[in-house]
């Protein structure tokens, strides 16, 4: 195990029954590097796109999480569970007729798209004076409603066989896919909970351009970084127009000086840059205009190329 190793992007196709934890944990073992994070954890019982950034890579998290996810589940109507999920206990008695019409499904969905506050379910991880919620749940304590502002841009039903059906969700990050069953089953007065959750989609990535851990070990420790589950520190898409350094600019700005450039018209006003020389990204900038000859100060904000 070595502390430098490669940096750039980890698609990574996460099996049911473990954490996102357990899959970073492998993910280090299979790379060779311990500097692994990921862009958003997925429940145990849920598989489907997880975006590891790896090595230099980790210094882009913030830009990499906040992005809208796809997620592709199932639901069952009629039983409500204390985790809004299987995993979880039924709660009250079954309905005893809990097969809605196609039409109605549809309405409720309609429903919980668009922007609106949404409360975390009891059981989640989300923390409240430095306790996630679960821990008070299962000691049986009081988890208090902490609403937050969510937005799904699609909720579409795929299918409805009596009791069962299958949905598709693009959503922010942080909105909870369990809470969305559990209150269209309210809803309905039918009651459901969530019975399978697979993420298709983070932001560009694919699930479809993902590698699973067993396909990984599989595979030569000298190809394990290579595309399409492989993204390099250079190719990972960010939404800031690029300014091309000289080598000797670019070694400047990986010791974190200051380099004049000239400023790109599609660089006006932007609040990053990317910097980069020889197809590799050496930093996130900010520019100061110089004056008036179309020339800039870039200022490296964060670097990602270690001198």
């Amino acid at each position: 195990m070595t502390h430098g190793g490669p940096s750039g992007l980890l698609l990574v196709d996460k099996p049911a029954k473990v954490t996102s934890h357990d899959v970073v944990d492998s993910a280090r073992l299979l790379l060779g590097t311990r500097r692994i994070g990921h862009t958003g954890t997925l429940d145990p019982a849920a598989t489907g796109l997880l975006v590891l950034c790896v090595g230099r890579a980790g210094r882009l998290q913030s830009f990499l999480t906040n992005v809208e996810k796809c997620y592709e589940g199932t639901l069952l109507f009629g039983v409500v569970t204390d985790t809004y999920d299987r995993d979880g206990v039924a709660v009250g008695e079954p309905h005893p007729s809990p097969y809605p019409e196609r039409d109605a499904v549809v309405k409720a969905l309609a429903r919980y798209t668009g922007t609106f506050q949404q409360s975390p379910p009891p059981f989640s991880a989300k923390k409240f004076n430095g306790k996630k919620f679960y821990e008070l749940a299962r000691k049986g304590e009081a988890v208090p409603n902490l609403p937050k502002q969510v937005r799904v841009a699609r909720f579409e039903l795929i299918s409805l066989s009596g009791a069962e059906a299958s949905f598709a969700v693009q959503c922010t990050s942080g909105t909870y896919i369990r809470s969305l069953v559990h209150d269209i089953g309210r809803d309905l007065g039918l009651g459901a909970h969530l019975t399978s959750l697979r993420r298709s989609a983070v932001g560009p990535f694919r699930l479809s351009d993902a590698v699973t851990l067993d396909a990984l070990e599989a595979t030569p420790a000298d190809a394990r970084t290579v595309p399409p589950f492989w993204i390099p520190l250079g190719q990972i898409p960010l939404p800031f127009p690029a300014i091309t350094l000289l080598p000797g600019e670019a070694q400047k700005v990986s010791r974190g000086h200051a380099v004049p450039v000239r400023l790109p018209p599609e660089a006006a006003g932007a609040a990053l840059v990317r910097l980069i020389s020889g197809g590799e990204l050496f930093a996130l900038g900010q520019l100061e205009p110089l004056g008036r000859g179309g020339l800039a100060l870039a200022r490296p904000k964060i670097v990602l190329h270690d001198a």
